[in-house]
């Protein structure tokens, strides 16, 4: 059985960090990425990882700031988070494609999904 299990949110002030983590069991996987939802809005892209050759991928409005990364031992996908502003408030989701993905920024390219995790994000 497939499970992704995030982990690692929480509040934080403006300029800070935090670093989430996904927890992966059932199979391995072609890609793994974050999402976020913000209140009111559409669940949007935010930072992608080919499992096997570490290629990564990254929202514009993340890009120097966050990072994906993952542990093959520990099969835990992390997204390290810093200089956080207010507007990266959401709740957070990480996901999980079998298969070969043409574009990291699609959710319909997903095939699992995580439970979510709240981060806030304090001016």
């Amino acid at each position: 059985q497939v499970q992704l299990v995030e982990s690692g949110g929480g509040l934080a002030q403006a300029g800070g960090s935090l670093r989430l983590s996904c927890q992966v069991s059932g199979r391995t996987f072609y890609a793994m990425g974050w999402f976020r939802q913000a209140s009111g809005k559409e669940r949007e892209f935010v930072a992608a990882i080919r499992w096997s050759v570490l290629t990564t991928y990254y929202a514009d409005s993340v890009k120097g700031r966050f990072t994906i990364s993952r542990d093959n031992a520990q099969n835990t996908v992390y997204l390290q988070m810093n200089t956080l502003k207010p507007e990266d408030t959401a709740v957070y989701y990480c996901a999980a494609a079998r298969g070969y993905v043409s574009s990291y920024y699609y959710t319909g390219a997903y095939d699992y999904w995580g439970q979510g995790t709240q981060v806030t994000v304090s001016s």
